[in-house]
């Protein structure tokens, strides 16, 4: 999982990777993957599937970070 961080550091944090998310950024391939807790799946940010909401989104660092908090890949 990410680090821990403040609150409001992690709310921006969480901002920014779910704004790279949303855009399909390739420049973020491979630097993080996203958890989504309404399927149980994980991605990788450039996955072609509708965007998760928010609220049902967590990123991790890596895919075995992802399996470890209980996602299985997409």
């Amino acid at each position: 999982m990410m680090k821990k961080l403040t609150p409001s550091v992690a709310m921006s944090e969480h901002q920014a990777l779910y704004a790279a998310l949303s855009a399909r950024d390739r420049k973020f391939d491979g630097r993080f993957f996203v958890g989504v807790s309404s399927t149980g799946i994980y991605c990788r940010p450039v996955c072609s599937a509708r965007t998760p909401k928010s609220e049902n989104c967590s990123f991790y660092p890596s895919a075995a970070a992802a399996e470890l908090a209980g996602f299985r890949p997409a």
